[in-house]
C-alpha cells in the first residue's frame, strides 16, 4: 500500500505528465493551454488536500491556484517568445508547463502540510 508521500509524489508528478501534454499540443497557439492546464492543476490541488484530510471545493483550490501561480508570468514569456516555433516552442512548453505544476503541486503539499499541523 502507498503512503502518505507516495501518493502525493503520484498526484503532483500525474499532474505534471498531464500538463506537460497539454503544453506540447498547444504551443503554437500562445494562450491556449491556460484553461486546461488551470484545471490540472485546481484537480491536482483538491486531490493533495483529500490527502490530508483537508477538504478543498474547486472555487477554494482555484483561489489556492492563483495564488501559487506567480511563476505563470515567466510561462507567458517563454511562450510568447519561443512557443510558436515548431519542435522547440512543443519541447520548451511542455517542460515549463510540468515544472510549474510541479512547483504548485509542491506549494500545495506544504500549504496543506502546514494546515494540518497547525489544526492539530
Amino acid at each position: 500500500m502507498a503512503t502518505h508521500n507516495q501518493k502525493i509524489h503520484g498526484i503532483i508528478h500525474t499532474a505534471s505528465t498531464a500538463a506537460a501534454g497539454v503544453g506540447a499540443g498547444l504551443a503554437q497557439i500562445p494562450g491556449s493551454d491556460a484553461t486546461v492546464l488551470a484545471g490540472i492543476q485546481t484537480t491536482m490541488i483538491v486531490a493533495i488536500g483529500h490527502e490530508y484530510g483537508v477538504p478543498v471545493a474547486q472555487a477554494a483550490a482555484a483561489d489556492l491556484l492563483l495564488t501559487f501561480t506567480a511563476t505563470m508570468v515567466g510561462r507567458w514569456i517563454s511562450q510568447l517568445l519561443v512557443g510558436w516555433i515548431p519542435g522547440l516552442g512543443n519541447v520548451i512548453n511542455a517542460t515549463t508547463a510540468a515544472g510549474l505544476t510541479e512547483a504548485v503541486g509542491w506549494a500545495a503539499d506544504a500549504y496543506f502540510s502546514e494546515e494540518v499541523s497547525c489544526a492539530q
